[in-house]
């Protein structure tokens, strides 16, 4: 399900960058600083992490040859490294974070627990999947209409316990990571026609790909559908991402 970047970049990684940036505004961490991005994917935070933190270096690991590959094709300043958010491997830095990774990691806790070692400050951020990432929610309940056995996939369902203002604050706080904060993140999410919204969610990568791509035909056609009936008939789709955003000090 995450081996492809170009299509993970057409579905959500877009989404990515300006949530990154929002996110770094907000851990206004001083210059100079060495960085490790875990759950870096194809790049999109350690990229802005370059733009906007003015970082000594910065790191990033992935379990996912192919996201690294297109992180190294676009962020050619920094370093990637084949990882594990639960095993780092005795890797350090000043600054750990991690975007949009927390609830595809099997032991959320583990994690955490690895990034409060590794880092003396940490920042991660994820999707709010319940209501806020309007264009998932938008998928998952028309899914549900067409396919009842589309619940078991929903994202909001699936990542409560992780995706969240408390379990976050919980799971910095269990690591024994001391100042911890938690805010909201809104950016805009437009799409130039419903092709734009729709042809994302065919490339396989990513949650809601990988259940579209479970579908026969014919329900996948009822979910277009269904979907289209609900957004804007003509010109650009406008939509909002909401993140979650976390962080800490040891």
């Amino acid at each position: 399900m995450w081996g492809f970047g170009d299509a993970y970049e057409r579905y959500v990684g877009r989404w990515s960058w300006p949530v990154a940036v929002e996110f770094l505004r907000w851990l206004d961490v001083p210059p100079g600083r060495t960085w490790l991005d875990v759950g870096c994917g194809t790049g999109a935070l350690t990229e802005a992490v370059l733009a906007h933190a003015r970082p000594a270096a910065i790191t990033g690991v992935d379990p996912s040859e192919g996201f690294l590959d297109r992180a190294r094709q676009r962020v050619p300043g920094a370093t990637f490294e084949v990882g594990n958010a639960t095993d780092l491997g005795g890797r350090t830095a000043d600054v750990v974070v991690s975007g949009l990774v927390l609830t595809f990691v099997p032991d959320a806790a583990q994690a955490v627990g690895e990034f409060a070692r590794a880092g003396s400050y940490v920042g991660s951020y994820l999707w709010d999947y319940t209501s806020g990432m309007q264009m998932m929610r938008l998928f998952w309940d028309a899914a549900k209409d067409v396919d009842p056995a589309a619940a078991s996939h929903d994202e909001g369902q699936r990542f409560s316990d992780v995706s969240g203002a408390d379990p976050l604050r919980a799971l910095w706080s269990g690591a024994g990571l001391r100042d911890v904060e938690v805010t909201g993140i809104v950016v805009p999410t437009v799409f130039r026609d419903f092709a734009d919204f729709w042809e994302p969610f065919l490339g396989g990568t990513g949650a809601a790909p990988a259940y579209a791509a479970t579908l026969p035909p014919e329900q996948l056609d009822a979910v277009r559908d269904l979907l289209r009936s609900r957004l804007p008939g003509e010109g650009p789709i406008e939509l909002t991402a909401k993140a979650w955003a976390v962080r800490g000090s040891r």
